[in-house]
């Protein structure tokens, strides 16, 4: 069935794209299109997260629902069958969803060769600034694995690997007596990083992840530990970085669909935890939308999934006319200031980009701030996507 065989279907896939270059040609031109709004490995995944999906709707039609409703029978017989699903689900969604996203990553990233190795789980990706001698702290992305954590610097579209420090090599020491907020320092090897975090909240999640990953790795066997391996970049001083080798790379159009490139510019993180929680809540429904200096509201069939907003004119459309990533905005209901004499809206904000959007009635606004809210701390004004709370509920 599709949920067995799916994980054979992404493989080949990959196999392919890896191989055939003129699938990979095809595979790349299909992506751009604008009815291709996710990567499409993320489609293959759809029919799984549907099932938590119908999962919710029917424990919400239950609860609605009297005993002696016409349909309460029927409902609880659906809710048992995918209940006697849902523990081999969550371990197919896990193990998929990492495979997903490390061949993604692959995907836009140049000088770190097979990131889908057996035993491999990806577990953080996200900015950090990285201290240099002459430059001082530099933007630069981090990737966290089980076993590894590579640095990278942003290359036209893609993201090239400038070092890599195996994890059971790494200790962690948090700084407390610099004038830099939220920094903190990685000794590997003969490296030292010294590191700070856009915030506190960010600097929190880094430390409670790569502490959990250095000591889950220093208990792995030998076989499964990495080395250091060769890397194609050319130098590791940050001052050539940019000058490595991506030019021998094809350089395809960059794939804005992917959070790779939202965390580089809202300067956020995004672990394998929030993708798994995100995967539970998606919503769909009409809304009103409008922006902080316009007058008027636009009335938009709008879908949340995957980190994202999608704008589409009626819920028929195929295409959506546009998209806002959520990561790095903080969700909340409307102050004074803001003048919003309505009911039912929410307010979503990154630094000076404000949108209003408001729902048809309390139920519906309740649902969309649940969604949105999902992976995040319950407070009246919220960042997408917090680590606190964001772990899969038991």
């Amino acid at each position: 069935n599709y949920v067995d065989r799916h994980l054979e279907v992404l493989e080949q896939l990959d196999v392919e794209y890896r191989t055939n270059n003129k699938f990979e040609q095809v595979y790349r031109d299909f992506e751009t299109q604008k009815i291709c709004y996710l990567p499409l490995t993320a489609f293959i995944l759809k029919p799984i997260h549907r099932l938590f999906h119908y999962t919710h709707l029917l424990d919400k039609l239950l609860k609605h629902y009297s005993k002696d409703h016409v349909d309460y029978e029927d409902c609880l017989s659906a809710r048992e069958r995918l209940g006697e699903l849902q523990p081999h689900l969550s371990d197919q969604l896990r193990h998929s969803e990492n495979f997903v996203a490390l061949c993604e990553l692959q995907r836009d990233t140049v000088g770190f060769d097979h990131l889908a190795a057996p035993h491999r789980q990806f577990l953080r990706q996200g900015c950090l600034n990285k201290f240099s001698t002459r430059k001082g702290y530099l933007q630069r992305m981090f990737f966290l694995f089980s076993d590894v954590l590579l640095y990278t610097n942003r290359v036209g579209h893609l993201f090239s690997v400038h070092g890599q420090l195996p994890l059971h090599t790494l200790a962690i020491e948090e700084r407390c007596d610099t004038p830099t907020a939220n920094s903190f320092i990685i000794y590997g090897g003969n490296r030292v990083l010294t590191l700070a975090a856009s915030s506190e909240e960010e600097k929190d999640k880094w430390l409670e992840d790569l502490t959990e990953a250095v000591d889950y790795s220093k208990n792995l066997p030998n076989d499964e530990k990495i080395s250091y391996l060769s890397l194609k970049s050319c130098s590791s001083s940050d001052d050539v970085m940019e000058k490595c080798g991506v030019e021998e790379h094809k350089v395809s159009p960059q794939r804005s669909n992917t959070t790779v490139h939202v965390c580089w510019h809202r300067n956020t993180s995004l672990s394998m935890e929030d993708t798994l929680r995100a995967a539970h809540n998606t919503l769909s429904g009409y809304l009103l939308r409008k922006f902080k200096n316009s007058n008027g509201w636009q009335k938009l069939w709008v879908v949340f999934t995957n980190f994202c907003l999608f704008f589409y004119k009626t819920f028929q459309d195929d295409c959506p006319l546009a998209s806002l990533p959520l990561l790095g905005y903080t969700v909340s209901t409307p102050n004074e200031k803001d003048a919003i004499h309505k009911d039912f809206v929410f307010k979503l904000q990154f630094k000076n980009h404000v949108y209003f959007f408001r729902a048809e009635s309390e139920y519906t606004f309740s649902r969309w701030m649940e969604v949105i809210s999902s992976a995040t701390q319950n407070a009246g004004r919220t960042r997408l996507f917090s680590r606190k709370d964001s772990a899969l509920d038991d």
